[in-house]
């Protein structure tokens, strides 16, 4: 597993650099050979922010990209809970590519003799509305009306579907998909 630490707004210790490889160390035997894991911790200069240390760990695999980010007021504690969090990503993405080979391997009879599986994220909801011609701008305040997270709109400058979204620093972000 290769492993890179960097630092935002900080200069990492070496106490702190030694404390993450040791912890992120203890999923190396999970992860399969060749994974990447990129750590970047940050301290939020923001001083109303209580959990201003950040931690926040991108792991490349041969399958999915994982990523997860935890805060808190103190580093370390930031960097155990950030750990606890990909281990069970990790888990979940390993019983889930067990349960694909299991289910190609094994023949539709022995399926039957089973126990039960957990079953996989599903659809459950679809939603239809009116995509309506506005600018980015119309379509923050109509974000900040419904009180979602995101906001589905047509783009009146290009015709083009975009999506504003609420970032996690308040403000807001515009997707534009490229076709």
């Amino acid at each position: 597993m290769e492993l890179q630490v960097k630092g935002r707004n900080m200069e990492v210790s070496e106490s702190i650099r030694s404390y993450a490889e040791q912890k992120l160390g203890k999923l190396e035997r999970q992860l399969s050979d060749g994974a990447r894991v990129e750590l970047e911790l940050a301290r939020e200069k923001n001083p109303s922010i209580a959990a201003s240390e950040v931690a926040e760990a991108t792991i490349w695999t041969k399958g999915p990209v994982l990523r997860a980010r935890e805060s808190s007021a103190d580093m370390k504690a930031s960097i155990d809970q950030l750990v606890d969090k990909l281990a069970r990503q990790i888990k979940r993405y390993s019983e889930k590519r067990r349960r694909r080979v299991s289910r190609s391997v094994s023949s539709p009879a022995s399926v039957a003799l089973e126990a039960p599986v957990e079953s996989e994220p599903s659809l459950v909801k679809t939603k239809q509305f009116p995509v309506k011609p506005m600018t980015p701008e119309e379509a923050v305040l109509q974000l900040e009306l419904v009180g979602h997270d995101f906001f589905v709109f047509q783009n009146s400058e290009s015709t083009d579907v975009n999506v504003v979204y609420r970032r996690r620093d308040g403000d807001f972000g515009l997707i534009e998909p490229q076709i």
